[in-house]
């Protein structure tokens, strides 16, 4: 008799999903990227856009080897310095965004 796997705890779903996550986001940011430096004044609204991307991967990799850490220190560490890039590239993008938009 066959028993159905756990697809939430099975780690190979996670690195199958993050690596898909991994190959979309960097599609988008190197389209993002070319465009804004093809016609830097056009399309100066994708620099926000490309430092939140960059926070967007930086975040779920950080929470993802938070959970997969468990109590050691130097994924936890790790995870930590994840968050806090995530956290400064948002802030980035942020002011990014404002010294466009304004």
């Amino acid at each position: 008799m066959m028993y159905a796997q756990d697809k939430k705890k099975n780690p190979r779903n996670t690195a199958m999903m993050l690596d898909v996550l991994h190959i979309a986001v960097g599609i988008l940011v190197v389209i993002c990227a070319v465009l804004a430096f093809v016609n830097p004044s056009g399309n100066q609204f994708l620099f926000p856009v490309i430092f939140w991307l960059a926070a967007l991967l930086n975040c779920v990799n950080g929470w993802c080897r938070m959970k997969s850490g468990g109590r050691d220190r130097k994924k936890r560490a790790g995870a930590i310095s994840l968050l806090a890039a995530a956290v400064l590239l948002f802030v980035i993008g942020a002011l990014s965004a404002v010294g466009i938009w304004r």
